[in-house]
């Protein structure tokens, strides 16, 4: 049966109308009369033949949180038949269910404040000799119900700046649309309250307000009770088919509905009548040149997916069909050529080319360059001095030597340093300027030395280190050498000690793994090395030792291409200051100077890596 009628959106009361003169319509073509024909309805929805049972009760009331903020009531009932209606009053939602009563333990107030949603309490409670359920909202919203079977849903929606729903209107059906958009559905917003109607005149009233050709098998059966509040017309279709195990496949403007059974019956048949036109259709072999990879890393890649078993050099696939290739298809890689070489029927051919002239492309290149930054600045100051009395006195045949120089037989004293604290703590240089003062007598002398030497040095070594290589490909570049070393071996318990030679390499390394982004970034995975030898240790009978100062960072950055980055640096200092003195005599002001040397250095030395990615773009040959 096919349904294509165009109907724009009426009131619910001419829709039911509507609905009744259908119900009329297949009852005459089924040969029944109109008193029993199941789709016969009442101005209000309802079947007038048709009496609900006094016995339905609520059987459970629910509250739930949506995705998107919407609180979800769900009401189920214990038995067909129910028929809620949904009215809203002011900041209030009433649900009103006049033919089933509320049991006395489900006749309390729920507080669900705390599912923030603008529903924020739920009264239950009886209503002459049925129940009535009031939901308490804070700010705008959207109200939606619908009703399968026993169960029936309420949501309340948020809706930002915009009063609460009341009367169907073109613009509250606008506002109702727009929302419902964003859960999924783009239908227009329609109201349908149906009891026990069968399934087929749903459909068809689906089919006028959707525009759409609907084609319902032939064993589509059954009736549905709906009630439907400003739901879109694709959500309330998925109702109805999902309430009665049904499926719907879409082609153009026409829809199939049918049970899902007999659609996934279908989909297989025509699924094994193409697999077996495949089965019969004859193979062809094709050659395909790999350029810019490897052929063998392309047939692994093939070979190792899913779908695609076996492997040697027939690399034939297994039997599940939906891999690259069927599963009479063989590919097979010649290293030598650099070809892969496919037989397969002429789609599946066509469809490994595809792949692997995708696959099969150059690659951008990326040129790091580094830049490693040593500078240095140093700063030493020695100040000291020497102090000497010498002298003789003569008293009777007594001579008495003063000073360690004196000489003796009291005519005359000789140069004598007492106090020697000459400059050189902190700097290296071999002689120390100094100032020298002596004053001389007939028998005594006095000699005074100062020494001062101050040193200052600045240095900067720069490390420039380039590479290029392909996206995602690791780059190395190593600078350096090696130092030769000794060690001994045995000489223990009268074995005769072993000298080896080894090697240690003091290198300049740049390693680097690039990533070129979409955005036209680059992330690079590095490690940066600057060794250099800082002295040589003296081992008496075994040569030198050499010691070596590290620097080394391990990193990843994501860089602009052409950007220079600081990717790491270290900063030293040091300060250094000391005083050596004669106790006592040299804290004595003014003249303890010559009873005391003072010294200080400063030293910092600052390491700088600076890194800068160049994409180089690589065109693909025509």
């Amino acid at each position: 049966m096919t349904f294509s009628k165009a109907l724009s959106l009426r009131p619910i009361r001419r829709r039911a109308i509507r609905a009744c003169a259908l119900g009329f319509a297949l009852a005459l073509a089924s040969g029944s009369s109109f008193a029993a024909a199941p789709g016969a309805a009442d101005l209000n929805g309802h079947d007038p033949a048709k009496s609900v049972p006094a016995t339905i009760a609520v059987s459970k009331i629910d509250f739930k949180r949506g995705d998107d903020g919407a609180g979800r009531l769900i009401l189920q009932f214990d038995g067909q038949g129910a028929s809620p209606d949904l009215r809203t009053q002011g900041s209030n939602v009433v649900v009103d269910v006049g033919n089933a009563r509320l049991p006395a333990e489900l006749q309390r107030p729920l507080n669900v404040t705390d599912f923030a949603t603008p529903v924020q309490r739920i009264d239950a409670k009886p209503s002459g000799g049925g129940s009535q359920l009031v939901l308490s909202t804070n700010g705008p919203f959207e109200s939606l119900a619908y009703q399968t079977g026993n169960e029936y849903v309420v949501e309340i929606a948020p809706r930002k700046g915009e009063a609460a729903m009341g009367a169907v209107t073109p613009e509250s059906v606008n506002r109702t649309a727009a929302k419902l958009q964003t859960r999924g559905y783009s239908g227009r917003p329609v109201t349908f309250n149906f009891q026990d109607v069968p399934v087929r005149t749903v459909l068809q009233l689906i089919a006028e307000e959707s525009n759409l050709n609907v084609v319902a098998s032939d064993t589509v059966q059954g009736n549905v009770t709906l009630r439907l509040v400003n739901v879109p017309w694709d959500q309330a279709l998925d109702i109805v088919l999902r309430a009665k195990g049904l499926d719907k496949r879409r082609d153009g403007g026409v829809v199939w509905v049918a049970p899902q059974s007999e659609l996934a019956r279908f989909e297989q048949d025509k699924e094994d009548a193409r697999i077996a036109i495949e089965n019969r259709e004859d193979l062809t072999t094709d050659y395909i040149q790999i350029n810019y990879h490897s052929a063998s890393a392309i047939f692994k890649a093939l070979t190792e997916a899913k779908g695609i078993g076996g492997g040697g050099g027939g690399g034939g696939n297994g039997n599940n069909e939906n891999g690259f290739l069927s599963p009479r298809g063989r590919v097979v890689a010649d290293e030598r050529t650099n070809t892969l070489m496919i037989s397969d029927i002429p789609k599946k051919v066509a469809q490994m080319r595809e792949l692997i002239d995708h696959i099969d492309r150059p690659v951008d290149q990326v040129l790091i360059e580094g830049r490693i930054v040593i500078a240095t600045d140093t700063f030493a100051r020695d100040l000291g001095a020497k102090f000497g009395i010498g002298g003789t006195h003569t008293y009777g045949d007594n001579v008495a030597t003063i000073g360690s120089g004196a000489t003796g037989g009291g005519t005359a004293a000789s140069r004598g340093l007492n106090v020697s604290l000459p400059a050189g703590s902190y700097t290296t240089g071999t002689s120390k300027p100094s100032i020298a003062y002596t004053l001389l007598g007939a028998n005594f002398n006095l000699d005074l030395e100062l020494s001062a030497l101050q040193e200052e040095g600045r240095g900067e070594v720069i490390s420039n280190p380039r590479i290029v290589t392909a996206n995602q490909r690791e780059g190395v570049i190593k600078q350096g050498k090696e130092i030769g070393y000794v060690t001994i071996t045995g000489g223990s318990a009268g074995t005769q000690a072993t000298p080896n030679v080894q090697f240690k390499e003091v290198l300049l390394e740049l390693k680097v793994t690039p990533t070129i982004t979409n955005d036209n970034r680059v992330f690079l995975n590095m490690n940066v090395k600057k060794d250099e030898v800082d002295e040589y240790l003296e081992l008496d009978g075994y040569g030198t030792v050499p010691t070596i100062n590290r620097r080394e960072i391990n990193t990843a950055v994501l860089v602009e291409d052409g950007q220079t980055v600081v990717v790491g640096g270290v900063y030293e200092f040091t300060d250094r200051s000391s005083v050596s003195k004669v106790p006592f005599l040299g804290d004595v002001p003014f003249l303890g100077n010559l009873f005391k040397k003072r010294g200080r250095s400063k030293d910092k030395a600052e390491l700088l890596i600076f890194v800068t990615p160049k994409v180089l773009r690589v065109a693909k040959a025509s």
